[in-house]
């Protein structure tokens, strides 16, 4: 299979799509990358769902969403629409369907644009693996033409556009059944819809390929760019990861995967999905974008014809084992405190270490780093027992001699110094510093560490190549990925090293993250290193949340559940809990998901082991207490300390 689906791995380069006009905002071709929301308001209450896109609008989002779960959502779309208009605000507006066609048929006659997704959309799911010959499955394509095709000659009589978006979890019985539940049953589910569209000369079309899972997602929106170029298509595409959560995890957790693919050229449009206000989305969706409409043309990287991985499936790089770093063993986390005026046990509590005098014990938290750079400072006490010090080589000799603490070189040293390669040690370089001299000199060294640095510009793009020239000597020397930040704000140094970081853990390259920001506290610089490693599915330090964001579809208060159930279980480090404001969002969107909470009816909840309905309708009021006493009757519950 030809793996391409960018124009370069090495040059900032924004791909190339046709322009699709939802009413006067142009989305793809020559625009810059479009931000949207959707409203979490009940559609039918006219004046919550203006007073908050108006709020969304004047954030900066450029297209508002809204859902239309019926007819009579659908219809009412009008009024607010009507009342939008008349205080002056013509922002295009979209319709979300994803069971209705008759829903979706009345909305297209109204609103700028509709969503569909097509696991829902006439071609439904039920949860049931199903056997289709040929013959069946074709029956049922068929069966989606007759329906789709009144939708598609609406849109086409009124200019209204039309997202195809495929989700993940919501992929139909009868896609699942041939492909299964992966990035290439995500792409043939759009392209279905696609072709008919395509049939009836209809092309006003935005595609998307949104999952939970970063990987799954960014996989299945490459091989959809790839499938494309192949088939000489070029619709705008959507960029989003679904149900992110909130706070600095669902910032870090849509970094990585929004932002990879914009580090590539792809996506002309982007929604962040936060389970927060809708206009609370807006800034971070304008710090990711604005990133990409502002590239400029830097110092050339050295180009490849051809990407030594295959970009639309998962394969961890294969390195040597070096004590706890590479292998099979999980990525490291290093600290920098090299720039700090002394270094005493209080150094390392943001370093997830503190220190008891009165025991002389050390407590380590579930998210402590491995090895803390001390860069030339001196150590006058004893180190906890799973922690590692690396200091400068000019400086090691001044250390008291903790064995624990190990040398790193620059490649100058490297390569003049003597080398003792019975232990491990660390070299610090960049793709401009690597030579056919240095490369022997890793081929001879199995205890040597690399720590990857780049100054440059497009600094993903350099780290990225410098894996791929590893691949191509078959260097298996493991690679600890360093970036270092200056003059970024919070929001900027969370989003940006997610984007560059993640991106390379995607990929399978990386086995530990060096981050440096010595403006930002230190608390902040490692939950953020953790949190990357937790959103690329490497390292599971703490309870993953996978929670939608809220819209009118939400049968409980998201937002306030979420925080309930976080308050409740955050203890419990590894296990994954989906938090559902509606069926929509229901057993198919929780991905992975280890129990879901989901929202039946209003003031029900049913609960979930895994897609398995455990208990259903429960009261709203004893949902999180029922919630909890699943997870113990499984074995899954520990006490919190």
């Amino acid at each position: 299979m030809n793996n391409k689906y960018c124009n370069s791995l090495t040059e900032y380069s924004r791909l190339k799509t046709r322009e699709v006009k939802v009413g006067d905002v142009g989305i793809g071709g020559s625009n810059p990358i479009r931000i949207q929301t959707m409203t979490t308001t009940d559609t039918m209450n006219t004046l919550a769902t203006v007073e908050q896109s108006i709020r969304c609008i004047e954030a900066g989002s450029e297209l508002i969403r809204i859902t239309a779960p019926s007819i009579n959502e659908a219809k009412n779309l009008e009024a607010i629409k009507k009342e939008l208009r008349k205080r002056g605000y013509n922002t295009p507006l979209i319709a979300d369907i994803h069971f209705t066609p008759n829903a979706a048929e009345v909305a297209a006659r109204i609103v700028e644009k509709v969503r569909i997704n097509p696991g829902n959309y006439i071609d439904k799911k039920k949860f049931q693996l199903l056997e289709y010959t040929d013959a069946e499955y074709f029956e049922e394509v068929e069966r989606i033409r007759e329906k789709f095709v009144p939708l598609i000659r609406v849109c086409k009589e009124y200019g209204t556009a039309m997202r195809i978006g495929t989700n993940h979890g919501s992929l139909s019985d009868r896609i699942m059944s041939r492909y299964g539940d992966t990035p290439f049953g995500m792409v043939e589910s759009a392209f279905e819809f696609l072709r008919i569209a395509e049939d009836e000369n209809y092309f006003n079309i935005i595609l998307s390929m949104k999952a939970s899972n970063t990987q799954v997602m960014v996989q299945a929106y490459r091989l959809l760019v790839s499938k494309m170029m192949e088939t000489d298509r070029n619709f705008p595409i959507h960029l989003g990861v679904t149900e992110a959560g909130d706070g600095e995890d669902g910032r870090i957790k849509s970094a990585i995967g929004i932002g990879s693919l914009l580090e590539d050229g792809i996506g002309d449009t982007i929604r962040v999905s936060l389970t927060e206000e809708s206009e609370f989305e807006i800034p971070v969706a304008k710090v990711l974008a604005n990133r990409y409409n502002n590239k400029i043309k830097v110092p050339s990287i050295p180009p490849v014809t051809f990407s030594p991985i295959n970009p639309f499936e998962y394969s961890k790089r294969k390195t040597n084992a070096v004590k706890n770093i590479g292998g099979h063993q999980v990525p490291i986390v290093v600290m920098d405190f090299s720039t700090e005026r002394e270094i005493t046990p209080t150094t390392f509590i943001s370093a997830g270490y503190l220190y008891n005098s009165t025991t002389d014990k050390w407590n380590i938290s579930d998210m402590a780093a491995d090895y803390i750079f001390i860069g030339d400072h001196e150590l006058n006490f004893e180190l906890p027992g799973t922690l590692s010090i690396i200091q400068n080589f000019s400086s090691l000799k001044n250390n008291f001699g903790n064995e624990k603490c190990y040398p790193l070189y620059s490649v100058t040293e490297y390569l003049k110094k003597e080398i003792n390669t019975s232990t491990l040690h660390f070299i610090q370089l960049s793709l401009k510093e690597i030579s056919d001299q240095l490369i022997d000199a890793l081929y001879k060294n199995s205890n040597a560490v690399i720590i990857l640095t780049t100054e440059h510009f497009n600094g993903m793009m350099e780290q990225r190549r410098f894996f791929f020239r590893l691949l191509e000597e078959e260097i298996l020397n493991p690679v600890i990925i360093k970036r270092h930040f200056t003059d970024l704000t919070v929001e900027e140094l969370t989003l940006y090293s997610s984007t560059d970081i993640g991106s390379l853990f995607l990929d399978g390259f990386g086995d530990g993250v060096w981050l440096k920001a010595e403006q930002h506290l230190p608390q902040l610089v490692n939950r953020i290193c953790f949190g990357i490693l937790q959103g690329t599915r490497q390292r599971i330090s703490k309870t993953e949340y996978i929670s939608c964001p809220s819209c009118g579809r939400t049968l409980f208060d998201l937002m306030e559940t979420t925080s309930m159930i976080r308050s409740r279980t955050n203890h419990l480090k590894g296990l994954k809990i989906a938090i559902m404001g509606c069926i929509v969002n229901g057993p198919g969107e929780m991905a992975d998901a280890d129990y879901g909470y989901v929202g039946s009816g209003v003031g029900k909840i049913t609960l979930y082991k895994g897609k398995e309905i455990m208990k259903r309708g429960i009261n709203s009021e004893i949902a999180v207490d029922e919630l909890i006493g699943l997870i113990r009757e499984n074995g899954d519950w520990i006490e919190s300390v």
